[in-house]
C-alpha cells in the first residue's frame, strides 16, 4: 500500500498535508483555489471561458478535493483519475456528481484512455512522485486523452524556492519526492508532443506578507516562487 492510499484510508490525508504547510500561513485549500483561479483566468484570456460542454482531466486528482473547484471554475465535466485505489475510493464518496451543469467522475489511471477526449488537462504536484524514467509515459497517456488543441497545465514544486524544500521536507508524503525542475518539464512536455507556450511562478508571499500578494501577477518571470506551472499545448495536427 502506498502512503497516499494509507492516508487516504485513514482520513488524514487533508490534515497531515495542511500540517506540512503551516509555516506558509495557509491551507493546502487555498493554494488549490489559486491555482485553478490561475488556469481560469489563461484559459479566459485566450478566449476560453467556463463552457457547458467542456471536459476537463484532473490528472493525479488524489481525493479529489480540487476537481469540484475546477468544474466551478471551468464549468462542463471533469474526470479525475489516479492510480492509487483508496483515494479513488474516497474521491468518488464525497465529491462523485452528477448534474444538467456538468458533472465530476473519477476513474483509474489504467482507465483514462477509455475517459478521453479533454480539452483541458490539470496537474498539481504529481510527477515529483514519479520515477524519472517513467515520466515520459505519463506525460504521453495525457498527450493522447487530450483533443487537438487542448492545454495540459503541469503545476510542481519549484526546487529554487527554500520555502519549498523545507515544506516538503516536513511532509511524509514526498519521502519519495525527485523534484522537476522547470527546464526539464519544459523540455519533457516538448518531448512528449507539447507546444510550451508559458511557464509562470507563483506563490510568493505567505500569509504573514499577503499584503504584496497583488504584486504577484507582475512577478510571474521570476522563477523564485514557491510553486511553478508550465503550460503545453496539443497542436492540432501533427
Amino acid at each position: 500500500m502506498s502512503s497516499f492510499d494509507r492516508y487516504a484510508r485513514d482520513d488524514t490525508y487533508g490534515r497531515v498535508l495542511d500540517e506540512s504547510l503551516r509555516v506558509s500561513g495557509e491551507g493546502h485549500a487555498f493554494f488549490a483555489e489559486e491555482r485553478v483561479r490561475w488556469l481560469a483566468a489563461l484559459l479566459a484570456a485566450e478566449g476560453r471561458p467556463a463552457l457547458p460542454h467542456r471536459r476537463t482531466l484532473d490528472f493525479g486528482c488524489g481525493i479529489g478535493a480540487t476537481a469540484p473547484l475546477l468544474q466551478q471554475a471551468l464549468g462542463g465535466d471533469v474526470v479525475g483519475v489516479d492510480a492509487d485505489a483508496a483515494s479513488i475510493e474516497r474521491a468518488r464518496a464525497e465529491h462523485a456528481r452528477e448534474g444538467q451543469g456538468g458533472g465530476i467522475r473519477f476513474a483509474q489511471r489504467a482507465a483514462l484512455a477509455d475517459q478521453a477526449p479533454f480539452d483541458v488537462a490539470y496537474c498539481n504536484g504529481v510527477f515529483h512522485h514519479i520515477p524519472p524514467a517513467e515520466r515520459a509515459a505519463e506525460l504521453a497517456a495525457v498527450f493522447a486523452a487530450l483533443q487537438p488543441g487542448g492545454l495540459f497545465a503541469l503545476w510542481e514544486n519549484n526546487p529554487a524556492n527554500p520555502g519549498t524544500r523545507y515544506i516538503m521536507a516536513r511532509c511524509p508524503f514526498d519521502d519519495d519526492a525527485v523534484l522537476l525542475w522547470p527546464r526539464e518539464t519544459r523540455r519533457r512536455l516538448a518531448a512528449a508532443g507539447f507546444v510550451v507556450v508559458r511557464t509562470a511562478y507563483r506563490f510568493f508571499f505567505p500569509a504573514t506578507l499577503r499584503a504584496l500578494r497583488p504584486l504577484e501577477p507582475a512577478l510571474v518571470r521570476v522563477p523564485f516562487g514557491a510553486q511553478y506551472v508550465v503550460v503545453g499545448r496539443k497542436p492540432k495536427t501533427r
